[in-house]
């Protein structure tokens, strides 16, 4: 087959199915699983990428709202549906409470041709019959509470409402449903930032600088990543703005040695190269091969030659490193809730249990790992997450059991970002209070 007739024959509504079937029913992660599809299919039209990723992504956000309106309308459970028929449903349910520029008759229409073409004839006239069901009464929806209306586990709002403001926890909830921009972090000195917006510019991005700082840019109106010269060239790294502040609160000197403890896939590391230039080193560890390769693809892109990568379990004590490094940056697995606006499958996999869990193991990490920094030396310790227990309750132990104090970090992340915590070392970044990311960094030097 031609490539030309392959591309008529790829559905893109079966795409997103297979995509869905994969995250939903076989416990694939959504940004893996959309990523390998897309580089697949590659070329595909512009808008049919969008098409995939926005059906793809809107129904892995929007799964509890949805799930509540099919049992509004269906007599069988969701959980008794045939997996492909559930996936569908709920694909389609996506679009006809979502995608207005698409007739409702039309989303029906496809949905019942995917059944038969995926061998459910039997089964038609029931997603004909709940879906045109459902389209029929969409505008009398009722939500029952804030679980179904902004899609997000109970127990997580509970959680929020104890540890933040109620007007916090709704910013946070909106901002999670809101579309998110492409964040890259632009490499070098103003003028070479200009060069690269330039270049982006030419191959048709829309550009528009961050107020927070002067490295970070949102793209918009591309394709894909890998068409940018500037992402080729290593002169752009994907990284959100609340990542970006890791390296800029460890403020790095000239000459000095950084390790990084948990650095897949390297961002951050590549940030502390930078800022170190050629009078300076960084060490990047991670704990599998895997996790090294992904590394050093973005070393290899990038073009940097002051940072090595070594396999190594945080958890194990390195003799050879003791009281080497300058900086040490302990960026440490967590329940990943600050980044539930780009990966929207976390909020079904985390517990209350798995938040303790791994709170457990960042303590565990930091009990090793702090004994790598000199006296006088920086450790940095961060988590994209939004839970107090893995934040602030462990940057507060920390200070507490080991020989290190709270660093005064006011003047270190641009004038625009303000918190009375700066002070004690320490900031928690809200998403919807702020563009960015959630994210927890706290910075302590070695007594």
């Amino acid at each position: 087959m031609t490539r030309e007739n392959h591309k008529n024959h790829m559905n893109v509504r079966e795409l997103a199915l297979d995509i869905l079937m994969e995250v939903l029913e076989r416990g694939g992660l959504s940004h893996v699983v959309l990523n390998q599809a897309l580089s697949k299919y590659q070329y595909l039209e512009k808008q049919d990428r969008a098409f995939v990723t926005r059906v793809t992504e809107g129904t892995l956000e929007y799964l509890i709202q949805i799930d509540y309106v099919i049992g509004q309308y269906s007599k069988t459970k969701i959980e008794k549906m045939k997996p492909l028929i559930r996936t569908l449903l709920r694909m389609s349910v996506y679009q006809i409470l979502r995608m207005d520029r698409i007739p409702d008759s039309a989303v029906c229409d496809e949905a019942v041709k995917l059944a038969v073409k995926r061998r459910f004839q039997g089964l038609k006239g029931f997603v004909n019959g709940v879906l045109r069901a459902i389209a029929r009464g969409k505008g009398e929806l009722v939500f029952p509470d804030d679980s179904v209306r902004y899609s997000m586990p109970g127990w997580l709002i509970d959680m929020w409402k104890k540890e933040y403001p109620e007007t916090v926890v709704y910013e946070m909830l909106n901002a999670f449903l809101e579309k998110r921009r492409l964040c890259v972090r632009l490499k070098g000195t103003p003028r070479e930032r200009q060069r690269t917006e330039e270049s982006l510019q030419s191959q048709g991005a829309v550009v528009e600088k961050s107020e927070y700082s002067e490295e970070i840019r949102y793209l918009s109106g591309i394709d894909h990543l890998e068409a940018l010269a500037a992402f080729r060239d290593g002169w752009i790294q994907v990284q959100d703005l609340s990542s970006s502040f890791v390296a800029l609160a460890a403020a790095p000197r000239k000459g000095q040695y950084c390790v990084d403890v948990c650095a897949a896939p390297g961002g951050k590391s590549l940030h502390m190269a930078d800022l170190l230039g050629d009078q300076g080193f960084v060490e990047a560890r991670d704990i599998s091969q895997n996790k090294i390769a992904l590394i050093e693809d973005n070393i290899r892109r990038h073009g940097v030659s002051n940072i090595r990568t070594r396999v190594m379990d945080a958890l194990e004590f390195d003799q050879e490193s003791a009281e080497k490094a300058d900086i040490l940056l302990a960026d440490l697995p967590c329940s990943g809730l600050g980044i539930l606006g780009r990966k929207p499958d976390i909020k079904y996999r985390v517990s209350p249990e798995s938040i303790s869990e791994l709170a457990e193991l960042q303590r565990k990490i930091l009990s090793v790992v702090w004994r790598y920094v000199k006296p006088q030396g920086t450790l940095v310790y961060s988590t994209c997450t939004i839970s107090r227990k893995e934040n602030e309750e462990n940057a507060a132990w920390f200070a507490e059991e080991y020989p290190f104090e709270p660093v005064n970090i006011e003047q270190r992340l641009g004038g625009k970002l303000r918190s009375e915590t700066l002070k004690k070392g320490y900031i928690q970044l809200l998403p919807g209070a702020y563009p960015g990311d959630g994210f927890f960094l706290a910075v302590f030097k070695r007594i």
